[in-house]
């Protein structure tokens, strides 16, 4: 185990800890943002969890990437939707 698969954990273990956080936040406000913000950081974790342990070239593993893209297109597509609803 060398010291880019610890800093890789941490990283991982970071993401997982910020997706409780914002659901947390969630179940004490009910805003359906901070769900989408939680289940991005879990997908940013599960990216990096299989980063660190795909024996893959580095050439092929662009396709992991699209996790990366799914979590960023719900981090804006969750903000988009919240500010087009029309203030009460």
């Amino acid at each position: 185990m060398t010291l880019l698969d610890f800093l890789a954990g941490m990283i991982t273990c970071g993401y997982a800890v910020a997706g409780l956080f914002f659901l947390r936040f969630w179940k004490r406000t009910g805003d359906g943002l901070f769900v989408a913000f939680g289940l991005a950081f879990w997908l940013l974790g599960i990216h990096q969890a299989t980063l660190t342990f795909t024996s893959a070239p580095v050439e092929d593993r662009s396709g992991l990437y699209l996790i990366r893209l799914l979590a960023f297109s719900l981090i804006i597509i969750s903000i988009w939707l919240k500010n087009r609803r029309k203030p009460a």
